[in-house]
């Protein structure tokens, strides 16, 4: 686990909706974690954060920093998450690997990118880019799947493996986005697991995905609008097998339910947490 992560506790990504019942009813969730693009213009929801985070640890986890693109970072973006930085004191700060920027235009997706010694050394640089900027390491996200490239010369993990010696970044190992490409592109999710440095991995991401049958063919659809599949729990209790108890968070973005209902999933998410507690800490003991 990374240093500076919050303990092995599972939290909730929260969304503006359930802010003032947050802190209206101050219920006992160990951490939160908020998209920093929706608070880097100050005003009201700048000042929201600020009132959650005197509460609760608060992970940020960026959308839009592009790693990915060919073209340079942007660099506003990346002044005003690290305005966003020093003013919260994250506990986590997280990013995908994808791009979503070129030309000067923003295309509002996470888009794929070949798994390449080309493109490795691009992300790199953007990556030691943006944590000597921001003055910490941060977590790179494992995408959802839905093509492969022909030419990519490795596979995800390895990329992922490769990204973190080459950088130091830390790896955000998103168990519903494996699931999510395993079904899609074909992945062995056990091997993927293998294939990443355990030490590396600071935080585990859950969520719900929707199945849509097309052609004669299931697809699964990354929409973050359900609750965790059986599935995605099975696998959640192997990567903790692998990387032992690692802060965890649940997330849920369209068709957003009661608080409560999020809550409960991370109390789910915590009691098998507390197995790999167990676990860990009799490994100790023997």
């Amino acid at each position: 686990m990374l240093a500076g992560a919050p303990w092995a506790r599972a939290g909730i990504g929260l969304r503006s909706r359930h802010v003032s019942e947050l802190l209206t009813r101050r219920p006992a969730v160990p951490w939160l974690e908020v998209h920093p693009e929706n608070f880097m213009s100050g005003g009201t929801a700048c000042a929201s954060l600020e009132a959650v985070r005197r509460d609760y640890p608060v992970s940020l986890h960026g959308v839009g920093l592009s790693l990915g693109t060919a073209d340079e970072l942007d660099r506003r973006h990346l002044d005003r998450l690290r305005s966003l930085v020093d003013r919260t004191q994250p506990c986590l700060v997280s990013e995908h690997l994808s791009w979503s920027t070129t030309g000067g235009a923003y295309l509002n997706h996470l888009l794929p990118l070949p798994y390449t010694e080309e493109s490795l050394a691009v992300v790199a640089e953007h990556v030691v880019q943006a944590q000597e900027a921001l003055g910490r390491r941060m977590l790179i996200e494992n995408p959802s799947s839905y093509l492969r490239f022909r030419h990519s010369s490795m596979g995800e993990a390895e990329f992922l493996a490769a990204l973190s010696r080459r950088t130091g970044c830390g790896i955000l190992c998103d168990v519903n986005n494996l699931h999510v490409s395993a079904c899609n592109v074909g992945l062995d999710a056990d091997a993927y697991l293998e294939m990443l440095p355990a030490p590396a991995v600071g935080e585990i991401h859950l969520a719900g995905h929707a199945v849509n049958d097309a052609d004669g063919r299931t697809i699964l659809i990354d929409d973050h609008g359900s609750r965790v599949a059986l599935a995605v729990w099975v696998l959640y209790r192997k990567a903790l097998a692998r990387f032992g108890p690692v802060p965890t968070l649940v997330e849920w973005d369209t068709d957003l339910p009661e608080l409560d209902v999020l809550l409960g999933e991370a109390h789910t998410a915590d009691g098998i947490l507390a197995e790999a507690v167990g676990r860990t800490e009799h490994a100790r003991a023997a």
